[in-house]
């Protein structure tokens, strides 16, 4: 309208108008909310708390964002000399010599430790469970010598989703060699941010590494496993070199040899895979 004006002005007259500056709120969910959503989470509680009860193994388990390794940027700031910020490439382009890490984490609900296994291969069902083995191998089996069963909260989705036929037959096999009922517990679907890993092991990977370039793996295993809290956390991480393909198919035939006993509240959620001599 021809009128002079000034950035200061337009800021006064958004404020009057009781505009503010504001960022992006996530709270618009992907699909329908699940009936039985809260029902579920009221059902995981139920038997974490059971097993807690009883001193028997409880344990979280996901996979961590996978990170570029190599000199890339890194999301936060860390302390250096004035002037002097760590230098990294302009884009983010795979190094393919270099690749990437898929961590994938195990977190001890009642104990408040976490294991970590830094893959290099691709993220399937074998990879999560060889990383569940390890935690048992060196954390867990240690700490629950008198353990009969364990008990594992997973996501719906992913490597370790709830129709992954390839992560009950890995399951199967490690109930074999561990002689014990391995219980498996779901999230309902779209609601991975509640998972417990997330927010009481993956964050505070996160913070500890945060304005750090993840320059080679070694880094990555290093900085994953300095990570603590003032609450007591501690973190046990490892460079896992298996292979682990893509595509591998699990049969019907193998699917009925799998000694699954589905629980009577969402038998899909919710799963106890027993030896298959008992």
């Amino acid at each position: 309208m021809g009128h002079t004006t000034s950035h200061r002005m337009v800021a006064a007259l958004l404020s009057e108008a009781e505009y503010r500056l504001q960022a992006n709120r996530k709270s618009v969910e992907e699909g329908t909310r699940h009936p039985d959503r809260d029902g579920q989470f009221r059902y995981i509680n139920e038997h974490v708390r059971r097993c807690q009860r009883l001193r028997q193994p409880v344990i979280s388990v996901d996979t961590k964002k996978k990170e570029l390794v190599g000199e890339f940027k890194n999301t936060g700031k860390e302390w250096r000399p004035k002037g002097e910020p760590e230098r990294v490439r302009v884009h983010d382009f795979l190094i393919k010599e270099n690749g990437k890490a898929a961590p994938y984490g195990v977190y001890d609900l009642t104990r408040n430790v976490g294991w970590v296994s830094v893959g290099i291969d691709h993220d399937t069902a074998s990879f999560a469970v060889r990383t569940i083995r390890r935690w048992w191998q060196v954390m867990g089996r240690p700490r629950y010598p008198h353990a009969k069963e364990l008990l594992i909260t997973a996501d719906s989705g992913g490597s370790n989703g709830a129709r992954v036929r390839l992560w009950k037959w890995e399951l199967q096999k490690f109930a074999n060699a561990l002689g014990k009922a391995i219980t498996v517990c779901h999230l309902p679907p779209g609601t991975s941010k509640w998972n417990k890993i997330e927010h009481r092991l993956f964050s505070y990977i996160s913070m500890n590494w945060r304005g750090r370039p993840l320059v080679s793996l070694a880094t990555i295993v290093s900085l994953i496993a300095s990570t603590r809290t003032k609450g007591g956390l501690r973190v046990r991480c490892e460079l896992d070199k298996g292979r682990y393909p893509k595509g591998v198919t699990i049969s019907d035939a193998q699917m009925a040899r799998i000694n699954l006993h589905r629980h009577r509240f969402h038998g899909d959620w919710n799963y106890t895979i027993r030896p298959v001599n008992q």
